[in-house]
């Protein structure tokens, strides 16, 4: 029987996959062996500093650190992104040798390999190895970086937002059904993004006296992407310009298929002159809402028997570790400090039409019943009253609560955006220059929660598959350059391809592959 061309390709590949699924399972199981062989008496002394080490200088192996740097690649190759990026920026009016999108995606990588600083991008420009590797010639230097941060003006940087979002929605297209069924829960906050310097045009100083700008972040709750960035000075509100990015990501989302949105926000994001329209567009939301005297007199007057126990999340589960004890407050009761403690929280709900609306909205208010105690002595008991508004009527008062204390994970994002990806920072000296930046090395990021969302869920594997997704998803992203990217790779170029060859395993290589064979 003869057998096509194709055919014999697509053997082969099979025949590949498996002698690496063969190998991976054979490196897991020797790293066992011998981390179990390693535990035991030990009479030659201390294990560390013992080996006769000396280097030499490779004279003909090509290797790079980043090797996974060629999965993010083909990543950006499948979504189309620097098409994307194209198509929305024309900041150059020749290219010499370099496009728009070769500068967006030069800054995306550098924090993708770990660079904090624009300079670092030097690291990876004077790396032979790594720029035959992504097949470039060269790369922008980190003065080049900075002078394309300064081509942008504010409608560059939105429509490169619209780019990077015409891309996310290839990558939530190849969702299962199950992806669109749930609600889009999108969320805002800002964060203070300070500078030492004071040659930075736009900055200004914060309530707190912090020097800089404000970042405002729209987010994608059930992903955890950056949809939209915003960039003020420092001493501005933090919800100012949030809604038309509430309406665009809303817009997004429906374009996706997502059936059902919900905007979450603090109390500086309930934005009431707002609500009528959102809930006339089939908009659900549910925002913190401000402790006025007249809500918390409402609440106070309602009957006791209106009021239930507001049940925490930890206590629903079947199983739960015994806590360790509380040493802190050993010292705190043993020296006689005064303390407040949580003894109950109590909700009930009522309906309220703010100023701003010509309807009626759901109030759910927390009641805290906090003792103020010294050292042993309880002086006396107090209420605190916490209040949450939304247009949704069906919601049980526990889970409008749960709701709105999920939006604290979108400080997560923030902090990792501005921690270790080290996105939200100014290294540029103006304002719209410094959003441009943040936005291009957000990208970073949302690559990290693309590879996630394509990572292949296999029938027979499903459960343990699905698991590594979950975990992807949720890594930090300095575990996700460990896992992923800073893999030592041998590099090898063809007449007709680059080969990246993997020189170490690590625990996430199946994982790895599985993405690399899907891409």
């Amino acid at each position: 029987m003869k057998v096509s061309s194709s055919s014999r390709r697509s053997g082969g590949a099979s025949g590949a996959r498996k002698r690496r699924s063969d190998k991976i399972a054979s490196e897991a199981r020797s790293l066992r062996r011998r981390l179990e062989r390693a535990v035991g008496p030990n009479l030659d002394g201390p294990v560390l500093g013992r080996a006769n080490i000396a280097y030499e200088l490779a004279e003909r192996t090509r290797a790079v650190s980043h090797g996974g740097m060629g999965m993010v690649a083909k990543l950006v190759a499948a979504l189309g992104v620097a098409d994307e990026i194209d198509a929305s920026l024309h900041l150059l009016k020749s290219h010499r040798p370099y496009h728009e999108s070769d500068h967006v995606l030069n800054v995306a990588y550098n924090a993708l390999c770990g660079g904090r600083t624009l300079d670092d991008i030097e690291e990876r420009r004077t790396d032979q190895v790594f720029l035959d590797g992504i097949g470039a010639a060269a790369l922008p230097d980190p003065t080049t970086a900075g002078d394309f941060c300064r081509r942008f003006d504010a409608l560059s940087v939105m429509a490169l937002q619209d780019g990077f979002n015409r891309a996310r929605l290839r990558a939530w297209a190849a969702q299962p059904a199950s992806f669109l069924e749930r609600p889009a829960v999108i969320e805002a906050d800002a964060t203070i993004v300070p500078t030492g310097a004071q040659t930075k045009a736009g900055m200004d100083i914060s309530y707190d006296g912090t020097w800089g700008y404000s970042a405002l972040m729209v987010s994608l709750a059930n992903t955890a992407e950056p949809l939209f960035v915003a960039l003020h000075g420092a001493n501005r509100p933090s919800h100012e310009g949030v809604v038309p990015l509430y309406d665009k990501a809303v817009a997004l989302c429906r374009e996706a298929g997502f059936a059902d949105v919900m905007l979450r926000g603090d109390t500086d994001f309930s934005l009431t002159a707002n609500f009528d329209r959102w809930h006339a567009e089939g908009v659900r939301f549910c925002f913190g809402y401000d402790a006025k005297a007249n809500l918390v007199e409402t609440a106070s007057d309602l009957p006791e028997r209106l009021y239930h126990e507001l049940v925490a999340q930890a206590e629903r589960a079947v199983e739960r570790r015994a806590r360790p004890h509380d040493h802190k407050d050993d010292v705190v009761r043993r020296r006689g400090f005064t303390t407040l403690r949580q003894r109950r929280e109590d909700l009930v709900s009522f309906s309220y039409r703010p100023t701003k609306c010509s309807r009626d909205y759901r109030i759910v208010a927390l009641r805290k019943n906090i003792s103020v105690e010294k050292g042993h002595e309880v002086l006396f008991f107090d209420y605190r009253y916490f209040f949450y508004v939304t247009n949704d009527w069906d919601m049980a008062d526990d889970e409008v609560v749960a709701q709105a204390r999920r939006r604290c994970d979108q400080e997560n994002l923030i902090a990792q955006l501005k921690g270790q990806v080290r996105a939200l920072h100014a290294p540029v000296n103006t304002l719209v220059a410094n959003w441009a930046y943040m936005v291009m090395a957000a990208l970073a990021w949302s690559l990290k929660a693309w590879c996630a969302l394509l990572l292949p869920v296999s029938p027979r594997w499903g459960a343990k598959h699905a698991e590594e997704q979950r975990r992807l998803a949720r890594m930090d992203f300095r575990s996700f350059r460990a896992a992923f990217i800073d893999l030592p790779c041998q590099v090898v170029k063809t007449a007709r391809r680059v080969v990246w060859r993997v020189l170490a395993w690590s625990a996430w290589l199946g994982a790895f592959f599985r993405l690399v064979d899907v891409l």
